[in-house]
């Protein structure tokens, strides 16, 4: 398969295998528990600091858990002041790298190379987090998007491509375009496992069920099929005497009938057949409603009257974090129904959704607002690198989650679909009665239920007045930082060591290549999991003189402890500090001993 060469790229390869483990520590007072609750590391996560030291650092716990990961990465325009700065060891790039300016712009020439060497490993970071039934959306324009397919191609596996989403961003086009107004962006969809994976249907529109036409049939509206196709069928060629007495010599010149003649009669006999009102028409199969799909399948063009544009993000944000104008708003924020399409395809109720270029938190906003519709459960967790991470990123959530100051008139979209105004009188009974069920059902919650045809899209807005605060959305999540590396440096030193918890999930996961669903206290023989060939256990306590003592060896007790809590037989694995025991009796025990502090490594083979 052909590969995607690039300056550096030698040197970024594994890049993410050298970057150091760091701790998730809990920032209380950013954090926003559950009432009655204390921040917890099961909960969503806002992650402020570096995303490949932060992906590294979620990799104990994640690894192969997100079940859908949206990432908006810088599109490399050359104007959003981005810079690359990865602490990759080599001395060429160094080199490299302190040659050229940072932040990366126009004038830089190798802003492509330095894009793409910023990209891999966190990509390779994303896989690993990525679960086996998970897929990952990524938006881009036509800076990179053509190198960043060939790189997915090479990292992800061109048979788990799924789609190009062309996403229409702007209403209006931008006349200062000095060739092209350039009204879309892209939306690369992935799978792990393209042959295990389908997006959710969409629900079916209002006027697609408006086709199908109830004649008092038991099986309910249907509506009628073309016979002929043009795809060849030995069986497609024959006459037809209609019930009116009208004969049909075959199919239309350059046609074919597509079933049997056989299989025409065996349908006719059930009622499966419509001859038109004499009885003369062209056979048309009836489709019932009743046994297509609930729902419809997903189309690569996404408009923004069904999943909003950039301006109407912007206003959004103005609106929650109550800036003077949409000029205080110095990011791109993508419209929440964005995202929330996103949601809908590719998340179940209990998801795990990822984004690692937070940016202004969209995605927990969208989370939050399709647990709300829908009753769910899912999690998101977010990882921001710059400052504003706690007073834009956050604070939004925040805003989100209890309400915000807000004054007038508060609008919030309920239905939408494509539409005329000649369809909508041919349905404008059933259009009045579903707008009349809204207000049944959201009356309560709506000053006003309004209905617009504007551009051919029918919208059903419910508009409510806001006097001081807008209401929330409920929900929760635990603010962390990064801590120091987990290393041997920190553990000879005793300067910086890590909770239990924190080295526990880190030797697990570099033991058996899986994350720790969850860790309690300390036991007395030390076990923290296991998987299907190992029982994993771990004496340790964050004290530099508890680590210097025979407290912190495997003795001869603790063996006794982990034979007798060994049901299965498995293999274990041990990390303390010392053992007053020999290797070889170990072994014959079925112990394997990895002595602390030391360069933990993953333990293969039996």
């Amino acid at each position: 398969m052909p590969t995607l060469e690039f300056k550096g790229k030698q040197f970024v390869y594994s890049h993410h295998l050298g970057v150091p483990f760091r701790e998730l520590q809990v920032v209380a007072e950013k954090s926003l528990p559950a009432e009655g609750q204390k921040p917890s590391l099961d909960d969503n996560l806002i992650i402020h600091g570096d995303n490949l030291e932060a992906l590294k650092a979620l990799l104990p716990t994640h690894a192969g858990k997100v079940d859908c990961i949206f990432i908006d990465p810088p599109y490399n325009t050359g104007n959003e002041g981005w810079c690359y700065n990865d602490n990759v060891r080599s001395p060429l790039m160094k080199e490299w790298l302190k040659k050229s300016a940072n932040p990366v712009d126009k004038e830089d020439l190798e802003r492509h190379d330095k894009w793409l060497c910023m990209m891999w490993p966190r990509l390779n970071l994303l896989y690993d987090l990525l679960s086996d039934s998970g897929s990952i959306w990524i938006t881009l324009d036509d800076n990179e998007v053509h190198r960043f397919r060939s790189l997915m191609d090479e990292m992800f596996g061109k048979q788990n491509f799924i789609s190009t989403v062309i996403w229409r961003k702007n209403y209006a086009p931008k006349s200062s375009a000095r060739h092209f107004s350039e009204d879309h962006d892209y939306i690369l969809v992935y799978a792990k496992h393209s042959e295990g994976w389908v997006p959710n249907l969409l629900a079916r529109s209002d006027e697609q069920n408006a086709a199908y036409r109830d004649t008092g049939d038991p099986r309910g509206p249907w509506r009628p099929n073309n016979l002929a196709a043009r795809n060849f069928y030995s069986k497609g060629t024959y006459s037809i005497k209609c019930p009116g007495g009208r004969v049909i010599p075959g199919p239309p010149s350059g046609s074919y009938w597509r079933i049997s003649e056989e299989k025409l009669w065996e349908l006719d006999r059930d009622g499966r057949i419509w001859w038109g009102e004499d009885g003369n028409n062209v056979p048309a199969p009836k489709i019932f409603l009743s046994e297509v799909k609930d729902g419809r399948v997903p189309q690569t063009f996404w408009d923004y009257s069904q999943v909003g544009h950039t301006q109407e993000a912007k206003q959004s944000l103005v609106k929650i974090l109550n800036f003077e104008s949409s000029e205080d708003v110095f990011i791109t924020p993508k419209p929440v129904a964005l995202v929330e399409r996103v949601i809908e395809l590719g998340t179940k109720p209990d998801s795990i959704i990822l984004d690692s270029f937070a940016g202004a938190g969209t995605t927990a906003h969208a989370v939050l607002e399709a647990n709300k519709k829908d009753n769910g459960n899912r999690r998101f967790i977010l990882v921001e690198c710059e400052d504003y991470a706690d007073t834009l990123t956050a604070e939004r959530v925040r805003r989100v989650i209890n309400g915000y100051p807000y004054t007038g008139t508060q609008r919030e979209e309920l239905h939408r679909e494509n539409i005329t105004w000649s369809t909508f009188e041919k349905k404008q009974a059933k259009v009045l009665e579903y707008v009349a069920s809204i207000e049944n059902l959201h009356g309560h919650e709506y000053d006003k239920i309004k209905k617009q045809i504007k551009d051919g899209v029918l919208t059903v807005t419910g508009e409510r007045k806001v006097e001081k605060t807008a209401p929330g959305l409920g929900g929760s999540f635990t603010y962390c930082t990064l801590g120091d590396p987990i290393d041997i440096e920190s553990l000879l030193t005793g300067k910086g060591l890590p909770s239990f918890e924190a080295l526990a999930r880190y030797v697990f996961y570099t033991a058996t290549g899986q994350s720790l669903e969850k860790v309690g206290k300390p036991a007395p023989d030390g076990f923290i999991g296991e998987t299907d060939l190992f029982r994993v256990h771990l004496f340790y306590q964050p004290e530099k003189e508890w680590l210097r003592s025979n407290d912190a060896a495997l003795n001869a007790e603790r063996v006794t402890a982990i034979e007798k809590s060994n049901q299965s037989g498995k293999r274990a694995i041990v990390f303390a500090v010392a053992k007053f025991m020999s290797q070889k009796e170990l072994t014959a025990r079925r112990i394997e001993f990895c002595q602390l502090p030391y360069a933990v490594h993953r333990i293969l083979g039996d």
